[in-house]
């Protein structure tokens, strides 16, 4: 996947978690969970969803580094 690709998979995926959002519209630096307004389990169920559509298992220890889109397309660059 490219960069774009995982910004379209994540931003769908943000989308239905937080669909009175606009995930397309973020900076890539911009902690997703505050500027969703997303809570822990929001998030976790983010993750959970991001892992299930990549085929990959995101271990807890890694969930850190999934808080920006341009963590996320690093991570799965990775």
């Amino acid at each position: 996947m490219n960069d774009a690709e995982i910004r379209r998979l994540a931003c769908d995926l943000l989308a239905g978690i937080a669909p009175d959002t606009d995930p397309a519209s973020l900076a890539g630096g911009a902690d997703i969970r505050e500027a969703l307004d997303i809570d822990s389990i929001d998030f976790l169920n983010f993750v959970i969803a991001l892992g299930k559509a990549t085929g990959r298992t995101i271990p807890e220890a890694d969930y850190a580094r999934l808080f920006t889109m341009d963590g996320i397309a690093a991570y799965l660059r990775d």
